[in-house]
């Protein structure tokens, strides 16, 4: 079974186009064509694999070996990358994400920390605002997630955070098992290809790339059936920009089981589907570009393959990708259907904008070049809200599209799950215990007391040196030896003096969920 595909290096011109996103050893692999316009020096993450060391199979070998430096700039060298060091806010380094700056929407910082107060709200009574004040966390969710709770925000939104804490340590067992060596060989060869010039996976064999095969692999190992596709692995290095490799795992399950069922299972039924409504969408949306490309015999699976499998990770300016991230995981697939029928509008909407398509490979390069004034932050993320295509146009569609496709081609070879759209639907399928949505700090901070055997030296936070129990006990005069050699009552217990302190008892305090625990 084959899928075209079409991959832009970060740089933004064109790489390699093809038939296939599917990596099944049943299946062949056939490519059309073959194309590549590198500039010179930016030829990182471009290299075949057999230039690399060997990544086989376990995190020890994606580990630098002993001696070897682990600094940014000789990593860098070492995945051909020698340019200046310069990043952008994103971390993507030499300005790889060109249009990001110049697009993205600056946000005033005092309007930032009014939205950090709100959402950490949110996250600390995420239970009450999902029952009763959704929309306003949707419109939150709409102007966008603040960057320093992005990572957290997600994991509650796609119900990673509460899949994470019913299945304790299960990442942990999958992440120490060797792999099916069938699905290991074809991650290692897929690391160096996502994101090269961010600065999180600009090493080989880097903590960046170490991580993404956790991930890809404990994932394998979880839904064996299913395997790898290779469209998972941008979707999970974007994870992994903003949490950590196990968050990042369960945020990868819930898409691919609640947002995206079947899209990375064998035959892409799933995502062949999705290109037909949005196919038929289109043309409520906009029949000038729906006459197009039917005109032109332009299937769907031609142009949104990557859009949909890889949730614009791969197209749309880094400033635009978190801001349809954040409505995404939200609100569900309907947002991805809402950029790509924005984008065909924009492109293809008009006859003016036709006059250069004459033909179907015309058309292809347009939409593989879309025009950064389409793509801008804030001009995409005002469409989308305002396309008027809901989940129940889309569940609509499917099942027409379903019932045309089984007249055509039989009964679906891979049963899916039901799609949940968004994460107030995740949230009632599965309801979460309070205990399950309560956050844990990242790091514990220890008592400010530390409590020494009789005979030594007792500190405290802020006061320094105390007095030995030998030398109270000679001042006094009348205490025996046997009773120096008893731990004092005074040692064992914090000082009054210190019980108001905000470190004392931090273990409580860093898990209540009255305080911010976010570092």
């Amino acid at each position: 079974t084959t899928a075209p595909f079409s991959f832009l290096s970060e740089k933004g011109c064109h790489v390699m186009s093809g038939t296939t996103d599917r990596c099944h050893d049943d299946e062949i692999i056939s490519v059309i064509y073959f194309t590549c316009q590198i500039e010179p020096g930016n030829v990182n993450g471009l290299r075949s694999a057999q230039s690399s060391k060997s990544l086989r199979g376990t995190r020890e070998s994606l580990a630098f070996t002993e001696g070897e430096s682990n600094s940014f700039g000789s990593d860098s060298e070492l995945n051909g990358y020698t340019s200046d060091r310069q990043t952008d806010k994103y971390g993507f380094i030499g300005g790889a994400q060109k249009y990001s700056e110049q697009l993205a929407e600056d946000v005033p910082p005092e309007v930032l920390r009014q939205r950090e107060v709100k959402w950490l709200d949110m996250l600390n009574n995420w239970d009450k605002w999902m029952a009763k004040r959704h929309k306003k966390l949707k419109l939150r969710c709409q102007k966008g997630v603040p960057p320093s709770l992005r990572g957290r925000a997600w994991l509650y939104l796609s119900g990673g955070k509460v899949k994470r804490e019913q299945h304790k340590g299960k990442f942990e067992d999958l992440d120490a098992q060797a792999g099916d060596p069938k699905w290991v060989d074809v991650i290692e060869r897929d690391l160096h290809r996502q994101f090269p010039f961010h600065e999180m996976f600009v090493a080989r064999g880097g903590h960046g790339q170490q991580d993404l095969f956790r991930v890809l692999k404990a994932y394998t190992l979880h839904r064996p059936e299913e395997g790898y596709c290779q469209a998972q692995a941008p979707i999970a290095a974007v994870l992994l920009m903003h949490m950590p490799a196990e968050d990042a795992f369960w945020c990868l399950v819930q898409i691919c089981e609640k947002y995206l069922p079947g899209y990375y299972s064998a035959g892409l039924e799933a995502i062949q589907l999705d290109g037909e409504i949005l196919y038929a969408l289109l043309k409520r949306v906009s029949p000038v570009a729906h006459r197009h490309l039917k005109k032109h015999k332009m299937e769907p699976i031609l142009y949104m393959t990557e859009w949909f499998m890889c949730a614009f990770s791969r197209t749309l300016p880094w400033a635009s990708v978190l801001r349809v991230w954040d409505m995404f995981l939200c609100e569900g697939v309907k947002i991805i259907f809402r950029v790509g029928l924005v984008l065909l509008k924009c492109m293809l909407g008009s006859q003016d904008k036709l006059k250069t398509c004459q033909g179907q490979y015309e058309t292809m390069e347009l939409l593989k070049t879309i025009d950064s004034r389409y793509m801008q932050e804030g001009f995409l993320v005002h469409e989308v809200i305002e396309l008027p295509v809901s989940e129940q146009d889309i569940e609509k569609e499917h099942l027409a599209q379903l019932r045309r496709w089984k007249e055509a081609r039989g009964e679906l070879h891979c049963k899916s799950p039901p799609r949940m759209h968004g994460a107030k639907a995740i949230m009632a399928a599965e309801p979460p215990s309070r205990q399950d949505l309560r956050q844990n700090p990242t790091i514990i901070v220890q008592p400010s007391v530390e409590t020494k055997k009789a005979g030594e030296v007792v500190w405290e936070e802020g006061k320094g040196r105390r007095k030995t129990e030998e030398e109270k006990l000679g001042k006094k005069g009348s205490s025996t030896a046997s009773e120096v050699a008893k731990p004092s009552p005074e040692a064992s217990e914090p000082s009054p003096l210190l019980k108001d302190t905000p470190l004392q008892q931090s273990n409580q305090s860093l898990s209540s969920t009255e305080q911010d625990t976010y570092l």
